[in-house]
């Protein structure tokens, strides 16, 4: 009997230890919120103890991944000019904290945040990684890959999955993208109905250089490129090399050669060479597609680097443009 009783009792701590282990680990897990998250960048695989709540961005593309999926980042890089260029909706609130340039941030207001996530892109924040991560956890990106394994707009898609994983935000994300491909056929269509003279066309940015204005036009392996080809557009530049930038520089002269493509093209209003440089030109007046009133401004406001939202206001501004005027 007394053997029997002393088993009862055994079970009983048993069942008592696991009861009281189960609410510890359920402690844990509501301590921490969540299980541990790891996301991959240029630097490595970087793991988190839980999704991050407090994202400090160091680009604007990163800032627009975040919104995309409903999330404010804490602190932000340059955000005065981040308007006058990136065109989309959510905007951002006025909480989120300014932590200095783009190319040099100012590491004591990204402290003071106190983030547990900072994101920087490769070509400008690989150099100050080190002060970085004193900080906070970092993930640096890279929306320009060195060879052609990869194009930029995959590269878009990834890094803004990443993020999205980050901040524990999956299943908004990929809502985001299935949205984005029916604005695709949305837009496809539109284009198709509108029976343009020519589908061909070049994307262009231009500014003024040192000695004459420079057009950048977009090689089939950028982001918007690959955004004018899925609504039904065909961008005939081909350049002569791999441009890891997805862009080619020309001079007006250079233009010749893409005369009977469309000329799409957004310049900052501050520095329209359109109406400046280029007002008057021979050479600009005489192309066929400024004869024929083939060319279309998107507006200044058209970030041409950015991530799912931009790739949607692009698609609007494109359809604007062709279509309803």
């Amino acid at each position: 009997m007394k053997k029997w009783t002393l088993l009862l009792l055994a079970a009983i701590m048993l069942v008592l230890a696991a009861c009281s282990s189960g609410e510890e680990d359920t402690a844990t897990e509501t301590e921490n919120g969540g299980e541990s998250v790891t996301i991959q960048g240029t630097n490595g695989e970087v793991t988190l103890d839980q999704p991050a709540k407090k994202v400090v961005v160091l680009e604007w593309t990163y800032a627009e991944d975040l919104l995309a999926v409903g999330v404010q980042p804490a602190g932000m890089a340059d955000i005065e000019s981040y308007g006058d260029y990136v065109n989309i909706e959510p905007q951002l609130d006025e909480t989120v904290i300014d932590v200095g340039g783009r190319q040099e941030p100012n590491l004591e207001a990204i402290a003071e945040i106190d983030p547990d996530l900072i994101i920087g892109v490769d070509f400008r924040h690989t150099a100050m990684l080190e002060e970085l991560e004193r900080i906070a956890p970092t993930v640096i990106f890279n929306p320009y890959p060195e060879d052609d394994s990869i194009n930029l707009y995959e590269e878009m898609e990834t890094t803004f999955l990443e993020i999205a994983k980050a901040v524990d935000k999956t299943e908004e994300a990929d809502q985001v993208l299935a949205d984005l491909e029916e604005k695709y056929e949305e837009s496809a269509a539109e284009i198709e109905a509108a029976d343009l003279k020519t589908n061909d066309v070049i994307l262009t940015l231009a500014y003024s250089g040192p000695q004459a204005p420079e057009i950048r036009v977009f090689t089939p392996h950028s982001m918007a490129s690959i955004i004018l080809e899925r609504i039904g557009l065909n961008n005939v530049h081909e350049p002569d090399q791999f441009e890891v930038f997805g862009s080619s520089t020309f001079n007006v002269e250079g233009l010749v050669q893409y005369e009977d493509a469309n000329y799409l093209y957004t310049v900052p209003d501050e520095d329209n060479i359109y109406e400046n440089q280029l007002a008057g030109n021979p050479v600009w007046e005489n192309l066929n597609f400024v004869q024929e009133g083939r060319t279309y401004d998107l507006g200044p406001d058209t970030w041409l680097y950015g991530g799912p939202l931009s790739a949607e206001t692009l698609m609007d501004q494109i359809t604007d443009v062709m279509v309803n005027n």
